[in-house]
C-alpha cells in the first residue's frame, strides 16, 4: 500500500511540474498560478519524504 501511495504522489508531482512548465512557457505566465502550483508540488514532495 505504501508503495502505491508513493507512486501516486510521484505521478501528481510530475503532473504539477508539467503544469508549471506549461504556464512558464506562455507569453504572459500567471505568477499566482505558478506560485500555487509550486506550493502544491512542495507539499507533495514533503509527503513523499515521510515514506
Amino acid at each position: 500500500m505504501e508503495q502505491s501511495h508513493v507512486s501516486a504522489l510521484q505521478l501528481k508531482h510530475a503532473g504539477i511540474e508539467r503544469q508549471i512548465e506549461e504556464e512558464q512557457s506562455r507569453p504572459l505566465p500567471d505568477l499566482t498560478i505558478i506560485q500555487t502550483l509550486k506550493k502544491r508540488k512542495l507539499r507533495i514532495k514533503e509527503e513523499m519524504a515521510h515514506f
